[in-house]
């Protein structure tokens, strides 16, 4: 069992940058590919960014290409997101994910992942 805890949300003005974290504890060396996902009020969940573990190959939705940034330090079990020129339609409950299965083009896809956080609010607002 993998437990994720995410921190680093809240607040941030148009334009403005926030930096997520989450930490992974319990069976985190199953760990293949971590994510970031997020779900905005009356929407479903989507895709963010995702990185392989081992080999750091990334990949990010359209939406955010540019903007964001996700890493991980392997040693601390922290994956990260550094969210920069933020828009109001980045607003949403950001949630970290990990899955024990290789890095695929499912990599995107939430029902693959097996372990998720609590989320962390990121609101953007003027």
């Amino acid at each position: 069992q993998v437990q994720l805890v995410e921190s680093g949300g809240g607040l941030a003005q148009i334009g403005g940058s926030l930096r997520l974290s989450c930490v992974a504890s319990g069976r985190s060396s199953n760990n293949k590919v971590m994510g970031w996902f997020r779900q905005a009020p009356g929407k479903e969940r989507e895709f963010v960014a995702a990185i392989s573990w081992g080999g750091g190959t990334t990949d990010y939705a359209d939406s955010v290409k540019g903007r964001f940034t996700i890493s991980r330090d392997q040693v601390k079990s922290t994956l990260s997101l550094q969210m920069s020129s933020l828009k109001p339609e980045d607003t949403a409950v950001y949630y970290c994910a990990a899955r024990s299965a290789p890095w695929t083009s499912t990599s995107r896809l939430s029902d693959r992942y097996g372990s998720w956080g609590q989320g962390t609010q990121v609101t953007v607002s003027s």
